[in-house]
């Protein structure tokens, strides 16, 4: 899923990302540091949307199943939260997404790498 993103990266022109940059909360899949931008590519089943299908429990060890994509959605309002005090602009971006809007999905990128990047002075918090 993160390398059709990068695809869609290389053939829109989208440049400037890094790759899990560990050094940022939640080590977000790709990275615009210049405009303060964390994108997250995240699977249907591992964080449970509820749009679609894949958000069904396995009949085996369905508990656990269920505990563990509780588990990511918390974590993850928990990372979008701390990123967002830092001032960064977080995006998250379904699988599903990828599949069947991917122009769309190009143009949210696109459009808050648009806007105008926030200051460093802004930030509480460097990464």
């Amino acid at each position: 899923t993160e390398g059709a993103v990068r695809q869609l990266f290389l053939s829109n022109g989208i440049t400037g990302w890094r790759r899990h940059l560990g050094s940022i909360p939640g080590n977000p899949d790709f990275t615009f540091r210049s405009a303060r931008v964390a994108v997250f590519v995240d699977g249907c089943f591992w964080h449970g949307c509820k749009s679609c299908r894949r958000n069904i429990t396995p009949s085996t060890n369905s508990e656990y199943w269920r505990q563990k994509v509780k588990r990511n959605q918390e974590r993850d309002r928990k990372v979008n939260a701390d990123l967002r005090k830092s001032r960064w602009r977080v995006i998250r971006i379904w699988e599903h997404a990828i599949v069947n809007a991917s122009a769309k999905a190009v143009q949210r990128i696109q459009n808050l790498l648009d806007k105008q990047p926030r200051s460093p002075k802004q930030c509480r918090r460097k990464f």
